[in-house]
């Protein structure tokens, strides 16, 4: 499949690209939410009546959004967008929306609590990432690296240390599972420079500095990467 971005004769964005990537943003928009209010309320309900205690059920929820929202959205955005704004737009709204239940404190309870609003974060991260790499790169392969890094990466290590802890911590156990899942989806989306970001994603992981999260770290370290070693094959 040959990249839209790649498709476009003009040097200057056309209406019709606008209005295509509106309709995908709003396409994506109706995806996430049916996610976070209906698949994700399901997966909690079900994982609680079988016994799971509340917190660890809640873990897993988000880690589930981060997967079934952030990644499938990260993994087609080169395929459906033809610019960087929109899709950018599209998770400052989204940030937006996770970010007053913690103001109002009526949380979605499903997925969020109350002593941190990490998946603000996760939406802020996604979206600046892409649009810084997007905008210097020219590449929207490159400029998903760092939003999947944190929607796939960071969920399978906290699935690996919510099923061996029962609880949210850090442990290399987790880190060694996003290696997994990182390094072949860097390498596939941006070659060398993208085995070394998820490389250096995944040792970084392990850090964070509350408010500053591991969602945060990830993308910033990432994306320094990217730029550093863009070009590299």
């Amino acid at each position: 499949i040959t990249p839209l971005w790649q498709r476009s004769q003009c040097s200057s964005m056309q209406l019709a690209d606008l209005v295509n990537d509106g309709i995908w943003a709003a396409i994506y928009f109706v995806w996430v939410m049916f996610v976070v209010q209906v698949v994700s309320k399901v997966f909690f309900g079900a994982l609680v009546s079988r016994g799971l205690k509340r917190n660890v059920a809640v873990y897993y929820t988000r880690k589930l959004i981060h997967i079934l929202a952030g990644g499938v959205v990260a993994v087609l955005a080169p395929y459906t967008f033809h610019e960087p704004f929109i899709p950018a737009l599209l998770a400052g709204i989204l940030a937006l929306f996770t970010y007053l239940p913690h103001r109002t404190g009526k949380l979605m309870d499903w997925f969020q609590v109350s002593d941190n609003a990490y998946e603000t974060n996760f939406c802020i991260a996604w979206g600046a990432s892409l649009l810084v790499l997007w905008l210097i790169t020219g590449n929207p392969f490159i400029a998903v690296v760092p939003p999947m890094m944190i929607s796939f990466g960071d969920a399978v290590t906290g699935i690996v240390r919510n099923a061996i802890f029962g609880r949210r911590t850090k442990h290399w156990a987790g880190n060694a599972a996003m290696a997994a899942v990182t390094l072949p989806l860097g390498f596939i989306y941006a070659g060398l420079s993208g085995v070394l970001a998820a490389a250096a994603s995944t040792i970084i992981e392990r850090f964070e500095f509350n408010p500053v999260d591991d969602n945060i770290l990830i993308a910033v370290v990432s994306t320094l990467v990217l730029l550093v070693t863009f070009g590299l094959t």
